[in-house]
């Protein structure tokens, strides 16, 4: 699955292992990293349904946006590149369509 982010400072940290260390710590950012490359071994969300993380879809006023574990709180947080995202005949999200994301937060979902 192709990744995106929506800034510098979300990429700096998917892409700079020594960097996550010293801003998230070794635990998280080893999950971080973890959960990165999964995404990107996936062909498509679905996928992501199987695998470590609990993947999910947010509710409420985050509709729209998926979340994976990190270290408990935090959460790796992305929405399908696809505007608008692709869906199924009853309106739902098609997982097998979305084939890229973009990663748009690291943060406590709960706080």
């Amino acid at each position: 699955m192709d990744i995106s982010y929506r800034d510098r400072r979300l990429e700096k940290l998917g892409n700079d292992s020594g960097h996550a260390i010293r801003k998230l710590g070794p635990v998280q950012a080893k999950k971080l990293r973890r959960r990165l490359d999964d995404l990107g071994a996936a062909s498509n969300l679905e996928e992501m349904r199987h695998l470590p993380g609990r993947c999910h879809e947010l509710t409420g006023d985050m509709a729209g946006v998926f979340s994976l574990d990190l270290e408990h709180p935090m959460r790796l947080l992305f929405i399908p590149q696809d505007d608008p995202p692709p869906t199924k005949h009853d309106g739902g999200l098609d997982w097998q369509a979305v084939e890229a994301v973009e990663i748009i937060a690291i943060e406590d979902t709960h706080g």
